[in-house]
């Protein structure tokens, strides 16, 4: 939300999405936002939520080849925000398993009904981008001169 907004200004039928106690505190939204928009998250909140996971196995299950790095950053970012769990087992080499926490796992139904949407409105989305570049590519008419 920008600043200065502090409802979802669509009408619901039950009232505004999202509504907070001043423009600059975000009602916590942007925090949670960011960590749910970037591009592994929801893919890590996806694949954990069928169950325990080791690291290799994680990044096995992710399209798009995530590199090692990138999914470390990505399950402890999710483990701060208290949504993944870690276990780490006195082994040598030591074996670490991931899982959705409790809180985590609330969050999957969210996941399935954006990605339900997602598959539903796919076709109309894509006319969508279609029409709109085609209108975008038509050279802009001249100003005319009075």
């Amino acid at each position: 939300m920008s600043v200065g907004h502090t409802a979802v200004t669509t009408p619901v039928p039950d009232g505004p999405v999202i509504v907070c106690e001043t423009p600059q505190d975000e009602c916590g939204v942007r925090d949670v936002l960011d960590r749910l928009g970037d591009k592994w998250s929801v893919y890590v909140v996806v694949e954990l939520a069928s169950g325990v996971r080791r690291f290799k196995e994680l990044q096995r299950a992710i399209p798009g080849n995530i590199s090692q790095r990138m999914l470390t950053l990505t399950v402890r970012r999710l483990e701060r925000d208290g949504l993944v769990a870690r276990t780490v087992y006195p082994t040598v080499p030591p074996q670490v398993e991931y899982e959705l926490t409790e809180m985590g796992h609330s969050l999957t139904h969210l996941v399935k009904t954006l990605a339900d949407w997602s598959i539903a409105h796919r076709p109309a989305i894509a006319a969508s981008r279609e029409a709109w570049d085609a209108a975008a590519t038509e050279p802009e008419p001249e100003p005319t001169r009075i």
